[in-house]
């Protein structure tokens, strides 16, 4: 028996990256995966193809997620081939840094939308589904720099806080509809966009972690499937950092 038997997770931005490692994770406890990225790209098809392997149900849907209509359609496809929606991930997100002295209206707006209008898109189009079943969990990827703030990321930072404020918010709206809300802020993970960076920056990111290491998607996957399943029937409104205590 799986921790996710019967249950039907939506994840926006599963491509790859902690999207994908918490649509890998879901799956292996029963989930059936529904997952949107901007296109259905070679990367797609390969977390398409690896979350097949489980033998569950999956499918992934082309969306830009900062379209309200188009954020809508994909939740209206995905109840008429599923049937039902429990677990809504709002995974989808951009950085555009920049100090704020140089920063372009359309750094601000761009990451806004991808990383918080998504979500208000998403949780707009889902609450009636969960209302009508009485019951379901939404999980906002957040950020530390949601809570902490960052030099050079004023737009992201404000993004991931305004996440988190959401999620506050829908956890009080909806719960007595038998909603959860909550966020997870991940510190420095390991990725694509982390390994771009400097060798030396990495590593003074490092020495700043007590834990000494920087975080997987797989660490993140794991505290996303505590808050997918009735272990965290009574978590409500909360912030989970998955940081190695950096910036805590």
């Amino acid at each position: 028996m799986g921790l996710l038997d019967g249950k039907v997770a939506l994840i926006t931005g599963a491509a790859r990256g902690i999207g994908k490692a918490i649509a890998l994770r879901y799956a292996a406890e029963g989930a059936d995966i529904a997952f949107t990225d901007l296109e259905i790209n070679d990367a797609a098809r390969e977390t398409l193809s690896e979350i097949a392997a489980f033998g569950h149900k999956v499918k992934a849907y082309a969306s830009d997620a900062s379209s309200f209509e188009a954020s809508h359609a994909v939740v209206a496809e995905v109840l008429a081939e599923f049937g039902r929606i429990d677990i809504l991930v709002n995974n989808a997100g951009i950085t555009r840094d920049g100090l704020m002295l140089r920063m372009g209206e359309a750094q601000w707006d761009t990451v806004l939308n991808v990383n918080l209008k998504s979500a208000f898109n998403f949780i707009h189009a889902v609450t009636p589904v969960m209302a009508r079943q009485r019951g379901g969990s939404i999980i906002n990827m957040s950020s530390v720099v949601g809570v902490s703030g960052n030099a050079g990321q004023c737009n992201y930072s404000a993004s991931k806080a305004g996440l988190i404020g959401l999620a506050k918010s829908i956890a009080k709206e909806m719960g007595p509809r038998g909603i959860r809300a909550n966020c997870i802020a991940p510190g420095f993970i390991v990725s694509d966009m982390t390994n771009a960076l400097p060798e030396s920056v990495r590593e003074r990111w490092i020495e700043n972690i007590p834990l000494r290491r920087g975080g997987t998607p797989e660490d993140v996957a794991n505290v996303a499937l505590f808050l997918g399943s009735d272990l965290s029937s009574y978590v409500s409104g909360q912030v989970i950092h998955v940081c190695g205590a950096m910036n805590c």
